[in-house]
């Protein structure tokens, strides 16, 4: 009975190993009938020709996203991330570069272009500043003798003054001694007396008499002990140094007055766009204590310094002040028309996309197709902006959803981005200069 249990056991082992015998041949022959038609797929395309992907589509090369430059044969992972290279096919390589965008999705984007035109632009530049003195229409009034201030006319700084109008009196004993002498010598009469005669009227003129005050004392025969002092200008009296009763020495000021009729603008040009500003340029100031009243004058001259904390220039301006209304300490906003540029390439100023570094705008290709150029701005005026390069009349550019068409762009890995980063700013050093030198993986194009 035993026996038989040991026969019966030995005959199920033997049937189940012919069986499993059997499934491993069936798996190998069906193994190498798969593998055929793959190895001979893949001897038919050598290394370098295109392939069909997935999708059906004919693959040109696989690269990586992140470094789009780099081109590679064969799929497998990339040497400068943790990912598998993507293929890039025929379709989208014809359009290398550029997005597409579908005539749907630029309306809900609200995409809209402008042409690129010729025309001339006026760059303006406005400027603020405050009113001061003309320092070129000022009078200072000394005492020309030692004397005694009798009388005084004006008594308060910043009182309006004519020209010719008195400004005070004096008693100077000097001028007795040398007029009593010269009319002394008038009386005689001899020989030489006219030397003599010339020789006190010069002595006159030494203690400070004026040829008019001389010629009062011949007229009149009466010596003139008292000096009045009259305004040499018009303008407000700045700086009064008397008193009356006051002694006051030969060459003491004594009255500083500052001219009304054409007065200053110390205006602060930004240092960017003092280019832009040259004396002789017409200006017109307004002031907000005078709403609707224009001031015209011109730009008298740049002053060689500029304000380190403020970075501006001061530009001094002359204006005409007929009638006084504009007074030192006053703001006003200067406007300066400069040289009109004619003939140069314009575009929207909203068009232009700066990053710092660089100027970009999107091109409209046609077809929903859209590229970002990189250009040389100018002078910008009124909304416009002058490109000097990399643009021609004619073209189309994006003014409004720029920045999204700029992030498919980014995203889609194209060549010219808004944001490039210099290998020098990335934080790993050791990536930068791997992005410098890859190493190429087997079957990237030399």
């Amino acid at each position: 009975m035993k026996n038989n249990k040991i026969i019966l056991a030995a005959i199920i082992a033997a049937l189940l190993g012919a069986a499993g015998y059997g499934l491993y041949r069936m798996g190998m022959s069906h193994g190498k009938n798969m593998a055929a038609p793959m190895s001979s797929a893949t001897a038919s395309s050598p290394v370098g020709v295109s392939k069909t992907g997935d999708s059906g589509k004919k693959v040109l090369y696989w690269h990586d996203p992140m470094v789009p430059d780099q081109k590679f044969d064969k799929p497998g992972k990339s040497p400068f991330m943790d990912m598998e290279l993507v293929p890039v096919y025929a379709d989208d390589a014809s359009d290398d570069g550029k997005v597409n965008i579908s005539p749907r999705v630029q309306q809900n984007l609200g995409i809209r272009t402008a042409e690129v035109t010729r025309g001339n632009l006026t760059s303006a530049v406005v400027a603020v500043g405050s009113v001061a003195y003309n320092e070129r229409d000022v009078a200072v009034v000394q005492a020309r003798s030692n004397g005694f201030v009798e009388r005084l006319y004006l008594r308060a700084p910043l009182d309006p003054v004519r020209k010719g109008q008195a400004l005070a009196e004096m008693y100077v004993p000097e001028w007795v001694a040398a007029q009593e002498e010269y009319l002394a010598v008038r009386r005689m009469q001899g020989n030489g007396v006219d030397e003599l005669l010339g020789g006190a009227r010069q002595r006159m003129r030494l203690v400070g008499m004026t040829d008019d005050q001389i010629r009062l004392v011949e007229a009149s025969g009466k010596v003139q002990a008292r000096l009045t002092i009259f305004a040499p200008i018009g303008g407000v009296v700045s700086e009064l140094a008397v008193r009356e009763g006051m002694t006051v020495m030969a060459g003491a000021p004594m009255f500083k007055i500052n001219g009304l009729a054409m007065i200053w603008v110390n205006a602060d040009v930004p240092e960017s766009l003092a280019a832009q500003v040259r004396p002789g340029n017409a200006v017109e100031a307004r002031t907000p204590a005078l709403q609707g009243t224009v001031f015209k004058g011109k730009v008298s001259a740049i002053l060689p310094d500029v304000n380190p904390a403020t970075r501006t220039l001061k530009a001094r301006i002359e204006l005409a002040n007929p009638s006084g209304q504009l007074v030192p300490g006053m703001f006003a906003t200067i406007s300066f028309s400069s040289v009109a540029h004619k003939d140069i390439l314009l575009v929207p100023t909203e068009a232009v996309i700066q990053t710092g570094t660089r100027s970009v705008v999107m091109v409209a290709q046609g077809n929903g197709k859209f590229i970002p150029t990189e250009v040389e701005i100018g002078n910008e005026s009124n909304g416009q902006t002058e490109i000097r390069k990399g643009l021609g009349a004619g073209q189309k550019v994006v003014v409004s959803g720029q920045f999204l068409i700029d992030s498919e762009a980014s995203l889609t890995g194209t060549e010219t981005r808004m944001a490039a980063t210099p290998a020098a700013d990335k934080p790993d050093e050791a990536m930068a200069e791997a992005l410098k030198t890859p190493a190429k993986p087997t079957g990237a194009k030399q």
